[in-house]
């Protein structure tokens, strides 16, 4: 997408014009470019990851524990979004977190790049943990260049960015996917560096057009708190030093001792933070009940995401081995299937939109209640779609391609139900106490979700049996029915939100 900067409208509060980027801010521009390029760095590279997994000239490693390490690595990503947004409160401030963190990304690739198998693991480290420091604190500073929540240009703001997201997860699959598959995966992943690093610089130099309070750090930490949280980290660090030196040099260490821990800290931290939130005894009654009714939607968001990013893995894996990936003749790399997501959202987002619109115009608008049952419903649909390949695999038979692009059809408008609705509803129903906390919380439904699926990977479930995907779209339909039975409770605990 173009940039077209405008001399169009002016800013509130400031005096005379300014250049505007389709009538936002100019800063919305270093922003959009920046999280497309850190999309399209970490989307080229997840689209390669599965693959080079399983691949004979990758790691070679079977498909339960390539899907394990894929879903740790998704439920790290969002669960260090939480100290990722800390860092940007207490620590650096938004603007300085998100330079740092493209640097911490742009390093990860590199050490992906290197063709040694001792280095890919920390190189998966460095994108996850960049990552979680960049995703908590861009969508900030786009609010930061509006004049507070009821600035009329701020949703369409976020439109835009989003777009950007959508545009850099659609052509990475498309360059480097097909690097990495057909000329060198470790050069594929060296082009993911480079599109971190066209991001970083265009960030660098376009952020005097960021908002001020960008730079500003709104809570920084006393003397003393940086004291205790630096000795309390180094205390950590230790125990993990001490502990995986004496698991190494006696000669026990497998990848286990690192799947293992991080997926129980993935369904065990959303479930902490959770209680901790809801057993607040300085909140209201009115945030006690929006918090009840909260669980809800969250553990209906984890059931979905388990399954919804199974769209990287299990049915990466199985497109790799089991499908005929050519159109008319015509192959392409399985990469090119995760570029199906971001167009179609590209395409029927506004489609959503307008829907609901006309809906509500209406005063039929299906409430935020129903509108996660369908997002569960079909998530679960496009399970039970993916018993017709598998089938067809079972009987000796590639399957067609246009299965995948159906299922992952299905997914993506199920998200579309849920997603929004998920990111709305948590703003809302957030108590004030924990205001700028409530997105972490929701962004940790993906890590319980991806935990969970990374256990069954490590437990020996293969997720490309029949059974075991029957058994999961079952979960989704039910859990969706479930909620719908209950739709009257989980309003009423909901209060004035609807």
């Amino acid at each position: 997408m173009a940039s077209s900067l405008t001399k169009d409208s002016v800013r509130p509060g400031t005096p005379g014009s300014e250049k505007t980027f389709f009538g936002h801010p100019r800063g919305l521009a270093t922003l959009f470019m920046t999280e497309m390029w850190e999309r399209f760095s970490y989307y080229g590279m997840r689209a390669l990851l599965p693959l080079y997994l399983v691949a004979p000239g990758g790691l070679g490693l079977s498909a339960g524990t390539a899907t394990a390490i894929y879903s740790v690595y998704l439920s790290l990503v969002y669960l260090l979004t939480m100290p990722g947004g800390w860092f940007g409160d207490r620590v650096w401030g938004p603007r300085k977190t998100v330079a740092i963190a493209g640097g911490v990304i742009m390093l990860g690739h590199l050490t992906l790049a290197l063709p040694t198998s001792g280095t890919f693991y920390a190189g998966l480290g460095l994108v996850a943990i960049g990552s979680g420091l960049l995703k908590a604190n861009i969508s900030t500073m786009v609010g930061q260049l509006y004049d507070g929540p009821d600035d009329p240009r701020r949703d369409g703001g976020f439109t835009v960015f989003y777009m950007g997201i959508n545009l850099g997860a659609f052509i990475a699959p498309l360059t480097i996917g097909t690097i990495g598959e057909n000329v060198n995966w470790h050069l594929g992943f060296a082009l993911a560096a480079v599109g971190m690093a066209l991001g970083v610089i265009q960030f660098l130099i376009g952020s005097r057009h960021l908002d001020p309070h960008s730079s500003v750090v709104p809570k920084p930490l006393s003397v003393e708190e940086k004291t205790s949280t630096l000795r309390k980290a180094a205390f950590w660090a230790a125990i993990a030093v001490v502990f995986y030196a004496i698991v190494g040099f006696s000669g026990h260490y497998t990848l286990n001792w690192i799947l293992v821990p991080l997926t129980l800290l993935g369904v065990i931290i959303p479930i902490m933070v959770l209680t901790r939130i809801k057993r607040d005894k300085s909140l209201d009654r009115g945030e006690q009940s929006k918090m009840s009714a909260y669980i809800w939607f969250f553990v209906a968001a984890a059931v979905f995401w388990m399954i919804y990013d199974q769209g990287g893995s299990t049915l990466s894996i199985f497109a790799d081995s089991s499908a005929e990936n050519s159109v008319l003749g015509w192959e392409f790399p399985v990469s090119w299937y995760q570029s199906v997501n971001p167009v179609i959202i590209m395409a029927l987002a506004p489609v959503f939109a307008s829907l609901w619109l006309a809906l509500n115009r209406r005063g039929k608008e299906p409430s935020t209640v129903v509108k996660f049952c369908g997002g569960l419903v079909l998530v679960g649909a496009s399970f039970f779609l993916f018993l017709a390949p598998l089938a067809i695999a079972d009987g000796g038979h590639k399957a067609a391609a246009m299965w995948l692009v159906a299922i992952y059809f299905v997914q993506t408008c199920g998200e579309l139900m849920l997603s929004p609705v998920g990111l709305s509803v948590t703003t809302k129903m957030a108590p004030v106490k924990y205001a700028s906390q409530m997105m972490g919380v929701w962004f940790l439904a993906v890590t319980a979700g991806d935990a969970t699926t990374g256990l069954l990977s490590i437990a020996g479930v293969d997720l490309n049996k029949t059974g075991i995907v029957a058994l999961e779209a079952t979960l989704a339909v039910v859990a969706g029915v479930a909620i719908w039975m209950y739709r009257k409770r989980v309003k009423d605990l909901m209060g004035d939100v609807r």
